[in-house]
């Protein structure tokens, strides 16, 4: 059985089960907004095991995931100007833009490399002087305060030759956009607990008071997901709705004040677009205006574009239904391209490249029997 031989604690797992079940009178539909969460979801089959108890629906899942397709092209752009490098991770190298991704780019001499550390970028630009060095910066909260710190190093090192391309975004907007959706199912959410071990759960409870909506803080091990469906499930059936921390371990009310701090010396909140939900009101980060100099943005004169991920004049994005799965409106095994056109090795969309995506959870985990 998956769900028990998958377990490092099966005993203990199974009792979470057991009381979850026990608890339900009626089914409830809640949404994991991390990627990280779905992967573990379906990987020990906690998806299939509350079949008919809990509908788990996956939100919004990584911010390689939801990052525009604009700024993609806007990446591409400066990827292939002279003396350029564009610096970025390994999946994001990955995504489509509209005229392909940066991989495909680089095959074809654009000049794209691949770190590991915004701070990699930053060294390379200090040991390549006659190259600008262009970060693009891809992540939720979490990763933002890095980011901000290479800023920060290379102001320190009078650096004229780095900048970053912000694509950073803010997690709990998102959900009030998905809350407030017409077509909206979702009835409690399990919390992204690496996102709060930066910003904290305080601004969630307004978020709860708002929408009457529970919310819990969960981790990434079975027993952290278990634990966070339990208790969703039992302030449904009892209809409250609380902010709960179910990763008391590593995240605190609070959060992380440094690393606030070092993004608020960087960034300020800004209106960023979302792949499947459009422009998101104070859903990302800008670089500050004193900051400027370090905005490629500003830098190279680049328009913000609001770009409609589905476009009817490219071919691929028609196909690919990535909007919908960032939104929960379907499962990936539901799209009509799922393992056929849209694979690891072809992918139509974010979701199948990233290592956190909801599409390629359900290509490395979802029965294929079910096909």
């Amino acid at each position: 059985m998956k769900f028990v031989d998958e377990f490092r604690n099966p005993e203990q797992s199974l009792a979470l089960l057991h009381r979850i079940k026990a608890t339900v009178t009626r089914p409830w539909v809640l949404m994991e907004v991390c990627g990280g969460q779905t992967h573990g979801l379906l990987r020990y089959g906690i998806d299939v095991e509350l079949s008919g108890v809990v509908e788990l629906i996956h939100g919004p899942g990584c911010p390689v995931c939801v990052t525009d397709m604009a700024a993609i092209d806007h990446a591409l752009d400066l990827a292939h100007r002279p003396h350029v490098l564009l610096a970025s991770f390994g999946d994001m190298l990955r995504v489509p833009g509209s005229r392909g991704s940066l991989l495909t780019a680089r095959a074809n001499g654009a000049n794209v490399l691949m770190v590991y550390s915004p701070l990699d970028a930053v060294r390379y630009a200090e040991s390549h002087p006659s190259e600008h060095v262009v970060f693009f910066a891809v992540g939720f909260e979490t990763t933002a305060p890095a980011t901000a710190l290479a800023v920060l190093q290379a102001q320190r090192l009078g650096l004229d030759n780095f900048s970053v391309l912000a694509s950073h975004v803010r997690v709990l907007p998102a959900m009030e956009a998905l809350i407030q959706a017409p077509q909206n199912r979702v009835q409690g959410f399990l919390a992204a607990g690496h996102v709060c071990c930066i910003t904290g759960y305080s601004d969630y409870e307004e978020f709860v008071r708002r929408f009457r909506v529970p919310v819990v803080v969960t981790g990434f091990e079975t027993i952290d997901l278990l634990q966070g469906i339990l208790d969703c499930v039992m302030q449904l059936e009892s209809g409250s709705a609380e902010v709960h921390n179910s990763y008391s371990r590593s995240v605190d009310r609070n959060g992380n004040m440094h690393a606030r701090d070092v993004i608020a010396k960087v960034y300020e909140i800004d209106t960023r677009v979302w792949r499947g939900l459009g422009p998101v009101d104070s859903g990302g980060y800008s670089i500050r205006r004193e900051l400027q100099q370090f905005d490629a943005m500003h830098r190279f004169n680049l328009k913000a574009v609001a770009q409609n991920e589905i476009n009817p004049d490219i071919a691929l994005q028609a196909r690919c239904r990535a909007g919908e799965v960032l939104t929960g409106r379907l499962k990936p095994c539901d799209c009509a391209e799922f393992r056929k056109a849209c694979t690891p090795e072809t992918p139509l969309g974010a979701p199948m490249v990233s290592s956190e995506g909801a599409c390629a959870a359900y290509e490395k985990f979802h029965p294929r029997a079910t096909l």
